[in-house]
């Protein structure tokens, strides 16, 4: 039975694509603000308009409209950059523009190993300072893959991290002793939060698990709910609404295969672990998520945006309320890894583009 349900849901799902594959509706303007980023990964606005960008190979940099970019900042720390590692999401604290505040996650090198961690510290004249490590993924592993790494801050003002399972170690993924395959939720010191679900074990930062792994996270800018997006194996992408303690089933449950073609799980659900709103097989290889609001694109309200590594577009989700409906693909035609998405302060469309000459793109109607 569960193989006939994991057929007609994957089937579904197919059709989901096929049809996004021919909605482009809308015709776009895109303009190139920036170029020459090695491998940018995720980007952060301030409140003067300026937009903090990450460099995978280890560079932190500042977009200011009009004057372009930044050297790279001093005094950033070291980073494993290898295979999947290196310099990945950034956010900027609530109160940045009386604070300076900056957060990076990164793979962290130390001893056997690195480990997806969050360093917060001060911006000021071209570098950084004042740099405490927050937190710091345990344990510490010696391979290169499932990071996780993105940051949003929620409408309370805690920090959540999201985490991979550092592809060897999937099964740790439903122990909430420790930090594979999570989302943990902290103050902005670091300090666990008393309302914290599993303060009492060995990871009491652990929000939320049974993740594979979480390349997308955004706060819904009117429910105030904390959404995310991980990377399934070969099929089985995920958007997921998070719960304090939730299980969402990897590797127990899922929609994908290995990539060797090997069954991973034959059930696509279990009592106790959530299912996903929304799953893509084939995957997508999902990158930056946000929600639309704004002036430019008054017909996209509400709907979720999310890059595309794998095929090489936007995507578009119409969103009734919690509920997707029709999916739609735009900018495929460039050929370009969209890495992360974001909805600037004047309603635009920001993307980066995942290449050794990343670029930071505008997107705007066309008409």
């Amino acid at each position: 039975m569960a193989n006939k349900l994991k057929a007609a849901a994957i089937a579904a799902a197919s059709l989901f694509v096929a049809t996004a594959a021919s909605a482009e509706d809308v015709e776009l303007n895109v303009e190139t603000l920036a170029e020459g980023l090695t491998h940018p990964w995720g980007m952060a606005f301030m409140p003067n308009g300026n937009i903090l960008v990450s460099e995978r190979a280890g560079g932190l940099r500042v977009f200011t409209p009009g004057e372009g970019l930044s050297e790279r900042l001093k005094n950033v720390p070291d980073v494993a950059a290898v295979n999947q590692g290196g310099m990945l999401d950034v956010a900027v604290d609530p109160d940045f523009a009386s604070n300076s505040t900056i957060y990076f996650c990164y793979s962290k090198p130390g001893e056997g190993g690195s480990s997806s961690s969050v360093t917060k510290a001060t911006l000021k004249d071209g570098e950084i300072a004042d740099a405490k490590t927050i937190f710091t993924a345990a344990p510490l592993v010696n391979n290169g893959f499932h990071f996780g790494c993105r940051l949003a801050f929620d409408s309370e003002g805690y920090l959540f991290i999201t985490l991979g399972d550092r592809y060897k170690y999937m099964d740790e993924a439903q122990n909430t002793d420790n930090h594979f395959g999570k989302i943990v939720r902290i103050h902005a010191d670091g300090s666990v939060p008393e309302s914290n679900p599993f303060t009492d074990g060995g990871a009491p930062e652990v929000y939320s698990y049974g993740h594979r792994n979480v390349q997308g996270i955004t706060v819904h800018p009117q429910t105030k709910a904390v959404w995310a997006m991980e990377h399934g194996p070969k099929g089985g992408d995920e958007v997921n609404l998070l719960e304090a303690g939730a299980n969402y089933g990897w590797p127990e449950i899922t929609y994908g295969i290995d990539y060797s073609g090997e069954i991973i799980s034959d059930k696509t659900e279990m009592e106790g672990m959530v299912q996903p709103v929304l799953y893509w097989d084939p995957s997508i290889a999902p990158s930056g998520m946000t929600f639309y609001y704004g002036e430019p694109f008054k017909a996209w309200e509400g709907d979720l945006l999310v890059g595309s590594l794998k095929f090489t577009h936007l995507r578009r989700v119409d969103m009734e309320g919690d509920t997707p409906k029709t999916q739609h693909e735009y900018l495929r035609n460039r050929s370009e890894r969209i890495r992360d998405v974001e909805v600037g302060p004047d309603g635009f469309i920001y993307l980066l583009t995942d290449a050794p000459n990343g670029k930071l793109l505008k997107v705007s109607p066309a008409n």
